[in-house]
């Protein structure tokens, strides 16, 4: 994660006879990291992809100005408001269970990769308001942060790394204080991603949760990586999104040869035919390709 290391590859790409850039930028939500990559490449198209260039926003006015540059990645709150409803229905349709100390609510506690990243942001904002809304529409209490006291209600990797490790290290100190024996047991975990998910059931695991014969804490994450499907497939998890991988390198791929063959990055997003992807209302340069929820096969 160097991005002056990334902009020293493009520069060096350039000075080779590269004549297109596809990039993935390392620094998430800065506009003047995308510009300073257009900067470099002067008249030549560059796809960007997976991390947002630009807060909300602030993308759509950056692609808007640049007409060599287009952007292939997700809607950013898609993720969260997907995770959101997912919990809110397995929640409400498991309350009683989930309900450890019988109180009418449930506790959670919410894993943020990064401070800063717009998906970070969307998927720890609605993955709670989506699931609460579920939830207060059929006469259930809202979800409930398992620390009152906490400024933020949620708990992010320092080194913004959406690691398993920082989620186990939050969930094993939160289980110290926040257990079954002092009638405060966090009830829920919602993750920005499989690799936090993955830390958080590891954490429970190691007290005695989600395993065979035992409670299950329901954990959800986002991606739908092998590891996590794997943990779904056990019981250890329950759900997670699907983020498609094939379908956007298929649009990078796509993308990158309707250019080759005389398009602009806005037109090459345009002759895309494939109902994984659509292209952002509010700018024809921006390209989305859709998640899914994941539950199990």
């Amino acid at each position: 994660k160097d991005q002056a290391k990334q902009m020293e590859q493009i520069r060096t790409a350039l000075a080779g006879g590269t004549n297109l850039l596809v990039v993935n930028v390392v620094t998430s939500g800065d506009p003047d990291i995308a510009q300073n990559v257009l900067d470099a490449a002067g008249d030549i198209p560059v796809v960007f992809f997976n991390r947002a260039i630009g807060n909300e926003g602030s993308d759509v006015t950056f692609l808007k100005d640049h007409a060599t540059a287009c952007f292939i990645g997700t809607d950013a709150p898609e993720a969260g408001h997907m995770q959101g409803k997912m919990v809110g229905d397995y929640v409400l349709a498991n309350f009683d269970t989930l309900d450890l100390n019988g109180d009418g609510k449930i506790t959670y506690a919410m894993f943020k990769g990064e401070e800063g990243n717009a998906e970070a942001i969307a998927r720890t904002q609605f993955g709670v308001e989506d699931a609460d809304a579920v939830l207060t529409a059929a006469g259930k209490a809202a979800l409930e942060y398992f620390d009152a006291q906490a400024a933020q209600k949620w708990q992010t990797d320092p080194e913004g790394a959406w690691s398993a490790k920082a989620a186990k290290d939050y969930m094993d100190t939160n289980l110290v204080s926040y257990n079954e024996a002092n009638g405060n047991m966090i009830e829920l975990v919602i993750c920005n991603n499989d690799g936090m998910a993955e830390g958080a059931v590891a954490s429970l695991q190691q007290a005695g949760y989600n395993v065979a014969g035992a409670h299950v804490v329901p954990v959800f994450g986002v991606d739908a990586t092998d590891a996590a499907k794997a943990l779904i497939a056990e019981g250890a998890m329950i759900g997670t999104v699907k983020q498609d991988n094939v379908g956007m390198a298929a649009a990078i791929c796509e993308t990158v040869k309707a250019i080759a063959g005389g398009k602009t990055p806005a037109e090459a997003l345009a002759s895309l035919n494939d109902d994984r992807f659509s292209i952002a209302p509010e700018c024809g340069s921006k390209l989305y390709v859709a998640y899914a929820p994941y539950m199990g096969e």
